[in-house]
């Protein structure tokens, strides 16, 4: 049988296949430590999971509309208001299953042959194959550590030619934890704005932040960007509903009227007793996350303060999100007592996993060679036990 052009330009997600693999060497009884998972490892909320629960004992368990209930899409318009600053009305926000659906929305709507769209390296894996998904072109600017693996506005200008239609931000960034100031995205907003290109926000880790870093949405600088941009949020990370499946987009009523007709001829409504928990979410009390950042600020201090002690290693502290993205360029050439030679970053993931049992994702899958991405998002405990294998492994290498 032959498959689809377009899905022969894909790769599975990475990071998904690690933490798979992980689990399955767990399942087989092998202790693994694992930094490979993207989501939060504290439970959901118990009022949260009342609502749902009220949901379901009341009935609510039918179709609802394709872009969300009212209720709820009124609880993400006082959200955006309250905390973004930013105004928007029911038709200009969609409900979708999960910020990876939200994206993908964006990309059907928007992207098709001959387009350009500017992704900033490292980037989280879906984007480029998002784009490809749509026969469009992912054009790819690379930032290292050197310079905080943030995006310079000249390097975004410089890019830009008369086939772009598109720029996407993370902030904070998955894999790095990166956040961009508000005068950073300012002059990354003029640049867009000059040039009249659309900006997709991915701004899933928006209250992830730590150590007083104030977090700006850059369709709030103004209404000349706030036109060309599509946030993307959702309530996995910030209120650990991974699994409950929830995204949403809010942006021009034209391009969410297209994203809402495409999602109508694919998934229709998300869980309407997702819904009803997600109006909690964004309605209830909040106090949890206080505890929640606060705990996540002592994981990354240790995990960065212990990479920044093995001879090899280099590590960013990063302002936001729940990943450290450490350089290990200076590991390459050396071999292990097996013989291994370290010429990649899956080389070293590989190495880790199957010598030592430590789960790490390479970088190669972030569009960044010579990193690897540990999400931090486990205890204390996980993080000195599987950082203690790391240094072992890494004083191995000769």
């Amino acid at each position: 049988m032959k498959l689809s052009q377009r899905v022969q330009k894909i790769k599975p997600s990475l990071t998904l296949a690690i933490d798979a693999k992980a689990k399955a060497m767990k399942a087989q009884g092998v202790d693994v430590v694992g930094f490979g998972a993207g989501e939060p490892d504290f439970d959901t909320p118990d009022h949260i999971k009342q609502a749902a629960i009220k949901a379901i004992q009341a009935g609510f368990t039918k179709y609802t509309a394709v872009g969300g209930i009212d209720e709820l899409k009124d609880a993400l318009i006082d959200k955006l208001k309250k905390e973004n600053g930013l105004t928007y009305a029911r038709d200009e926000i969609l409900v979708s299953a999960g910020g990876k659906h939200s994206l993908y929305n964006v990309a059907q709507a928007l992207y098709e042959a001959g387009d350009e769209v500017i992704i900033p390296a490292p980037y989280w894996v879906s984007y480029p194959d998002q784009v490809l998904l749509n026969d469009a072109k992912p054009v790819i600017l690379e930032t290292t550590d050197k310079t905080g693996f943030k995006l310079l506005p000249e390097q975004l200008e410089k890019a830009i030619t008369p086939q772009t239609k598109a720029f996407i931000l993370n902030s904070p960034s998955n894999p790095t934890g990166t956040a961009y100031t508000k005068e950073e995205l300012k002059k990354l907003a003029d640049v867009l704005v000059k040039h009249q290109i659309l900006c997709v926000s991915d701004e899933i880790y928006e209250k992830l932040v730590y150590d007083g870093f104030e977090q700006t949405s850059i369709a709030s600088l103004g209404e000349d960007i706030k036109k060309l941009t599509i946030i993307v949020n959702g309530a996995s990370k910030v209120f650990s509903m991974t699994g409950w499946r929830m995204g949403f987009a809010a942006g021009p009523k034209e391009i969410i009227s297209a994203m809402t007709k495409i999602q109508g001829q694919v998934t229709s409504n998300i869980t309407s007793i997702t819904q009803k928990a997600c109006v909690e979410a964004y309605r209830g009390s909040q106090n949890f996350l206080n505890e929640w950042k606060e705990e996540f600020r002592k994981r990354r201090n240790m995990i960065v303060d212990r990479f920044n002690n093995i001879p090899g290693i280099r590590c960013l502290k990063p302002e936001g999100a729940f990943y450290v993205f450490p350089n290990i360029t200076a590991l390459f050439g050396k071999k292990s007592p097996a013989g291994l030679v370290i010429k990649t970053s899956a080389d070293f993931s590989n190495y880790l996993l199957e010598q030592y049992q430590v789960a790490v994702v390479s970088g190669e899958g972030f569009g960044a060679e010579g990193y690897i991405r540990l999400s931090y998002a486990t205890s204390l405990e996980n993080i000195q036990k599987g950082v203690d294998r790391i240094e072992l492994a890494v004083k191995s290498l000769k």
